[in-house]
């Protein structure tokens, strides 16, 4: 037996072994893969996605789509071929796990978060359709979530407009936070609030917590008070900001007559806040591939984005950088009327 082949002989099952840790042993990583896009002018489970009640709407041909970004859960074991596969791939991305999850994060935590987002998107992109319209939107103080089984579970609902706390105003989340504090343990505040545009009035006893504030177990953000009702049906398994502007364009687009996008198909993405402004958000490229693969012919990009946007494998689909929902909605009305229209572009912005 020569030495070479000795060498070979003791060295495989060292090899063999690097092979099981690589394919065991979870990295700190976390990937992006290209998600679904969904027709937000369009329905799920048989009902409408965009739903109105009080205003005349207009159903069209053409398609608004908003993207997604499979990523790899909080509690997710990915191993060295999981991380080099999307490392690999032209259209998947690969991130140090603390640039997407706190240290501690859990996945149950992630997806908490992901809906408090995804309710507060979507009453700002309604605000921001709806003043783009015209209509008076008043900015009120509502509930983004309510905890399990805290005292507010059962009695406070998402999207509950706060009016009063014991028959004072509401108008910051102090006037709240202050109250409960001042208030005896185990006696009930009174909340009066605004559900479904109904006053209702709803009684909730604190409760302690390990900091030994009192608390009721909700999460507090900015909502409105529109003139009717207008809500967003997403699947539950969708979560986060970053289809604010999408269905701000698709609110606007059902209340008004024709199509916004003349039959077409245009994607986009960005989260939006309460004036209208368009900000950045994560997978950028892959949310680009996924629209192109849906067939989209013109992609809004946030302008925070624009840098990786131009490295995307975005085909022959058109990208158009947005910085508001009024520049979004202008451009795709001037690339309906001509497809060559010189429009705002992600070239000398990134």
């Amino acid at each position: 037996m020569t030495q070479r082949t000795l060498a070979g002989i003791l060295a495989a099952p060292l090899v063999l072994a690097l092979l099981v840790i690589a394919a065991t042993q979870p990295l700190p990583y976390v990937t992006y893969e290209p998600g679904l896009t969904v027709d937000v002018l369009g329905d799920t489970d048989g009902a409408e996605i965009i739903q109105i009640n009080g205003q005349k709407t207009y159903r069209d041909d053409g398609e608004l789509r908003m993207t997604t970004v499979y990523v790899s859960q909080p509690d997710a074991k990915l191993n060295l071929f999981d991380v080099m596969s999307d490392w690999i791939s032209r259209e998947d991305a690969v991130y140090p796990y603390k640039a997407v999850y706190r240290p501690d994060e859990t996945t149950e935590q992630s997806r908490e978060d992901g809906a408090v987002e995804m309710v507060s998107s979507q009453d700002a992109a309604i605000a921001v359709a709806l003043a783009e319209l015209g209509y008076d939107v008043e900015p009120a103080l509502e509930v983004l979530s309510v905890s399990d089984n805290a005292p507010a579970d059962g009695r406070l609902k998402v999207r509950d407009v706060f009016r009063s706390i014991n028959g004072t105003p509401v108008e910051e989340p102090e006037d709240i936070i202050d109250t409960l504090q001042a208030t005896p343990p185990g006696e009930a505040v009174t909340f009066e609030v605004l559900r479904g545009g109904e006053p209702t009035t709803v009684r909730v006893v604190p409760t302690t917590n390990e900091e030994g504030n009192q608390v009721v177990g909700i999460r507090l953000g900015t909502g409105y008070v529109f003139p009717f009702q207008v809500s967003v049906n997403i699947a539950d398994n969708i979560g986060g900001p970053s289809a604010g502007l999408m269905f701000s364009l698709g609110i606007y687009d059902t209340l008004t007559p024709g199509s916004l996008t003349d039959g077409r198909i245009v994607a986009g993405t960005g989260t939006i806040n309460g004036a209208g402004q368009v900000g950045p958000i994560g997978g950028i490229q892959q949310k680009i591939v996924a629209a192109r693969d849906a067939g989209a012919e013109l992609f809004l990009v946030p302008p925070d984005n624009c840098a990786d946007a131009l490295g995307s494998q975005n085909g022959d689909m058109r990208l158009v950088r947005a910085p508001t929902m009024h520049s979004a909605t202008d451009s795709i009305k001037a690339w309906v009327d001509d497809p060559d229209a010189d429009l705002p572009t992600c070239k000398g912005n990134a």
